[in-house]
């Protein structure tokens, strides 16, 4: 009897609580934002500021103080030993502009950015398109092909050195076999060449990565609809994978190109060090080059801001260029 008045209770209560009532607590809970979200709500301030504050140190102290550093530096001439700074205004920029060295410098960069951008590109999807058609010893393709990311770019750039090198390395005596003159301590462009080679060797893998799982995100009923109209796997992967991977290979575009401009010191250090004649002097080490052998801090300033701006110039021309021929759309 008391349990069927305790029921015929709550009963009432549900009955009374109308559903607006509901709406309205469930809003108080979690309001949807206007883009679907739930908005976070925190009562202590401090909390919301502690969960960030590792982050924000971090870009504190490894990006803000440094960025205005090499800004403040680039508009100053410095001793050596950074006891005394004289303002010269735009005359780092001024002389950059007018040393024939800079100039070269920045031609091959150019030439080797792109050179090594299109290599990889064109390596790594040669790689991952032939992926589905390996079917033994699939692990064992990708491993190898992967094997280089673990690698550290000074140990590639000396496993590289060691291999091209004129008097004991075997590629440099095969290609001596076949009458071809090499030897990169010597001639520029058999240094560029190696340096492009060796980082092109090192950051395959990593578009391969990347291609490899946009193809296999590609749908396969299409696949076999265009399979059953007799469209060979060539014709198949230029008329519907290639366009449905659109968006993938124009985020490796743009990541090869900061990579060939910011992330191939290692391999240029450990292979050429900027020669023969500064022949593979890039921008990324010349800026080490000036800053840190030469000493001269304000050109090496000047030098990695001009870097900044070119990088960030070139980043948009890509995005209008490029992303307007994109297709985001399966």
């Amino acid at each position: 009897m008391q349990q069927s008045r305790t029921m015929g209770k709550m009963e009432g209560a549900f009955r009374r609580l109308r559903i607006p009532d509901l709406l309205s607590t469930g809003r108080s809970i979690g309001q949807p934002s206007e883009a679907g979200l739930k908005s976070a709500h925190f009562n202590r301030p401090w909390l919301a500021f502690g969960l960030v504050a590792p982050q924000l140190l971090i870009l504190l102290f490894f990006f803000f103080i440094p960025s205005y550093k090499a800004l403040s530096l680039a508009f100053v001439q410095v001793d050596p030993f950074g006891g005394t700074e004289i303002f010269v205004g735009l005359t780092n920029f001024y002389n950059l502009f007018a040393s024939p060295e800079y100039r070269g410098s920045a031609l091959f960069t150019l030439w080797f950015t792109v050179a090594q951008n299109a290599a990889t590109l064109l390596l790594a999807g040669l790689f991952a398109f032939a992926t589905d058609f390996v079917i033994r010893g699939r692990g064992i393709y990708k491993s190898i092909i992967l094997l280089p990311y673990a690698i550290a770019p000074v140990i590639s750039g000396v496993i590289w050195a060691f291999l091209s090198n004129p008097a004991v390395g075997p590629v440099a005596q095969l290609l001596h076999g076949f009458g071809f003159e090499w030897d990169p301590n010597r001639r520029p462009f058999d240094a560029q060449l190696l340096v492009t080679i060796a980082s092109v060797w090192k950051n395959v893998c990593y578009d391969y990565i990347f291609l490899v799982a946009a193809l296999l995100a590609v749908p396969a009923s299409l696949l076999e609809a265009a399979k059953l109209d007799g469209a060979r796997p060539v014709r198949r992967f230029f008329t519907i994978s290639l366009p449905l991977i659109s968006p993938t290979i124009f985020f490796l575009v743009v990541m090869n190109f900061v990579y060939g401009l910011f992330e191939t010191f290692g391999i240029i250090d450990a292979v050429t060090r900027g020669g023969p004649a500064g022949a593979t002097n890039s921008l990324v080490y010349k800026v080490y080059q000036d800053g840190f052998v030469q000493l001269d801090l304000g050109s090496s300033a000047a030098q990695s801001v001009l870097l900044m701006l070119i990088a960030i110039l070139f980043t948009i021309v890509q995005f209008r260029a490029l992303e307007r021929k994109v297709n985001y759309q399966v």
